[in-house]
């Protein structure tokens, strides 16, 4: 006679938990003669600054013979060190430069890039630059995979506004 296994129904119907991190960058208002939106790379690194993967790329995708593209290279952090051996575009990062407001960014670790990511301390790094403006990096840390609930914070000065991650088990 065989037997059976019986589960709980509790167990059956429990919902499996994924760790997520959620990253909203805003981009300013600037009050300046000629405005021009912000190329931005978003990636993950290391403590010692080694590139772990990329998360986003904000540029001009649609100026002709991909003239958009030769402009990466003045997120020069970025560039050192992931960009310049990318081929453009990259699909699920790249995508076009964003407005003026918040953008709101959301990954699973049941997807690419957090799916291979270890446990350990990481930094999501945010850097932009924009035509006759500036630049600016900033960087949020964080330990991977989060074991509560959290919320990281850093402000931008001027072509960067807040950076909020929040990180759930």
């Amino acid at each position: 006679m065989r037997k059976r296994l019986l589960l709980p129904l509790a167990l059956l119907s429990a919902p499996l938990h994924a760790a997520d991190l959620q990253l909203d960058v805003e981009i300013p208002r600037l009050d300046v003669a000629e405005y021009h939106r912000p190329y931005v790379a978003i990636w993950l690194e290391r403590p010692d600054q080694s590139h772990v993967a990329n998360l986003a790329v904000w540029y001009d995708t649609k100026l002709k013979d991909k003239e958009g593209e030769k402009w990466l290279k003045d997120l020069r952090q970025w560039w050192r060190r992931s960009g310049r051996s990318l081929e453009m575009p990259v699909d699920g990062v790249s995508g076009a430069t964003r407005a003026v407001g918040s953008h709101s960014l959301k990954f699973s670790d049941q997807q690419t890039p957090l799916k291979m990511l270890e446990a350990g301390e990481y930094r999501v790094v945010v850097e932009a630059a924009r035509e006759v403006g500036g630049r600016e990096l900033l960087r949020v840390p964080f330990s991977w995979p989060p074991q509560q609930s959290a919320e990281h914070q850093a402000q931008g000065q001027s072509e960067l506004g807040a950076i909020t991650l929040k990180l759930n088990p």
